[in-house]
C-alpha cells in the first residue's frame, strides 16, 4: 500500500490522516480474545462489569464526539491527533497494570475519549485537507485500513492473551505507529469553521437521514461479530478452532470493499445506495436459510464487504453534503451514531429474543430487519 500513497502529491499527509484509521472501529473490541481469560482473573467481579471492557470505550466515544466542535476550536488539526493518540496509547496499555476493575474501566474509558478525537478527524480530515475528486478513492484507503485494523489488533491481542491477559492491553502501542507520522506531517491547522462574530458553524440540519443509516448499518454488521460464534456452533458444521479464522477472512473481504469503493462506486453511478443494504441482505439470508458451510462462507464474506463498502459510503455522501466543514458537523455525529450502534447492539438482540421468546430465535432474523430498514433509509441519501 506504500506505493499507492507515494504515487499521490502529498502523500505524507495523507500517510498521516490515514494511519489514524488503523486504530478506529476496533477500540473497543481490541482485546475481545482476552476477554475470557480476563473474567477468569476478575472472577469476583459481575460478569457484567467484566464485559464493560468490550462497551465501555463506545460510551466515551460518543461522550466526547458531542464536545468535539469545542475541542476543534481550542486546539489545531495536529494538536487534537497527538492528544487523541496519547489518550488512546496509554489509556490502553495501562489498563493492564492494575487488578481493580473500577480503575480498568476507567482507562478503558480514557480509551474512549481518545478514539472519540480521532474519529472524526480519521475521516474529517481528508475533506478538510484534500480537493473532492480525492475524497472517494481516500474514504475507500479509510475503510480498507479500518477493517486491517481489526484484523491486526484481534490477531495480536489473541497472541499476547495466550502470554497474560495483562499483555493482551499492548495491542494499544499500535497508536504509536500511528503518532510519529503524525507528529512529522500533520499541518497545526485549526479545522473548526467560524461565524463573522466568531461562533462556531453548527447547523446540522439535513443530516439526520445519513446518522440514522450510519447507525443501522453498523448495527446490520455488529450483530455478525457478536454473534456469529454462537450462531454457527448451533450448526456443528465448524469446530471452535475455525470461527476465528472465517471472521478474520470476513474482515479481509471488508478491506477489499474499501480499496475497491472508489471504483464500485463509480461504476454504480446511481444504484451505489443499493449495494450495501443488498448485501446484508443476501449474507444473512444465507447464513439462516443456507445452512452448509458455502453458504456461511460465502455469507460471512458479504457481511465484510457490505461493511468495507457500506461504511465510505455515508460517510463521502455526508461529507459531500457538509461540504469542507465535515469534520466540524457530520463526521462526529456518524462517529456517534457508529459506536453507539455497537454498543446497543447487544442489547437490541437480547431485547427482540425476549420479546419474540422462541427457542428457534436467531439474531440473524434483527439483521434482516436493520437491512430491510437500512434499505428504506438508504434512499433518502442516494442523490
Amino acid at each position: 500500500m506504500y506505493n499507492i500513497f507515494k504515487k499521490h502529491r502529498r502523500w505524507k499527509l495523507m500517510t498521516a490522516i490515514l494511519s489514524l484509521s488503523l486504530l478506529t472501529v476496533m477500540a473497543g473490541a481490541a482485546v475481545a480474545p482476552a476477554l475470557n481469560i480476563i473474567q477468569e482473573h476478575f472472577n469476583c467481579a459481575p460478569p457484567g462489569l467484566v464485559q464493560m471492557i468490550i462497551s465501555i470505550p463506545a460510551i466515551s466515544i460518543a461522550a466526547t464526539n458531542l464536545f468535539f466542535i469545542k475541542l476543534s476550536r481550542l486546539f489545531t488539526a495536529r494538536a487534537l491527533v497527538i492528544i487523541g493518540l496519547v489518550l488512546y496509547t496509554a489509556g490502553g496499555c495501562l489498563a493492564g497494570v492494575f487488578d481493580n476493575i473500577y480503575i480498568v474501566l476507567v482507562f478503558r474509558a480514557i480509551v474512549g475519549i481518545g478514539v472519540g478525537i480521532i474519529m472524526p478527524l480519521s475521516t474529517g480530515l481528508i475533506t478538510f485537507f484534500f480537493t473532492r475528486d480525492k475524497h472517494s478513492v481516500l474514504m475507500g484507503y479509510s475503510s480498507s485500513l479500518n477493517m486491517l485494523g481489526g484484523v491486526l489488533a484481534t490477531l495480536i491481542a489473541g497472541a499476547l492473551a495466550m502470554v497474560s491477559w495483562r499483555l493482551s492491553f499492548l495491542v494499544y502501542l499500535l497508536g504509536i505507529a500511528a503518532l510519529i507520522p503524525c507528529i512529522l506531517w500533520m499541518p497545526s491547522e485549526f479545522i473548526a469553521d467560524k461565524k463573522r462574530d466568531g461562533s462556531p458553524v453548527s447547523d446540522h440540519s439535513g443530516f439526520a437521514p445519513y446518522i440514522v443509516c450510519m447507525f443501522l448499518l453498523m448495527l446490520t454488521f455488529f450483530i455478525y461479530p457478536s454473534n456469529f460464534a454462537i450462531e454457527t456452533m448451533k450448526t456443528g458444521l465448524f469446530s471452535q478452532s475455525a470461527i476465528g479464522p472465517i471472521m478474520a477472512m470476513m474482515d479481509l473481504l471488508g478491506f477489499a470493499g474499501g480499496l475497491l469503493f472508489s471504483k464500485i462506486k463509480g461504476a454504480a453511478v446511481t444504484c451505489g445506495w443499493l449495494i450495501a443494504p443488498s448485501a446484508f441482505l443476501i449474507s444473512y439470508g444465507l447464513l439462516l436459510f443456507a445452512v452448509n458451510v458455502p453458504g456461511i462462507l460465502f455469507g460471512s464474506a458479504l457481511i465484510g464487504f457490505a461493511n468495507g463498502f457500506g461504511v465510505p459510503y455515508i460517510i463521502s455522501k455526508g461529507s459531500s453534503k457538509a461540504g469542507k466543514n465535515a469534520a466540524t458537523t457530520i463526521i462526529p455525529l456518524l462517529s456517534m451514531a457508529l459506536y453507539l450502534a455497537q454498543f446497543f447492539t447487544p442489547a437490541i438482540v437480547a431485547a427482540v429474543n425476549t420479546l419474540v421468546g422462541s427457542s428457534a430465535f436467531s439474531s440473524y432474523y434483527v439483521a434482516l430487519a436493520s437491512s430491510l430498514l437500512l434499505l428504506l433509509f438508504s434512499v433518502k441519501i442516494r442523490k
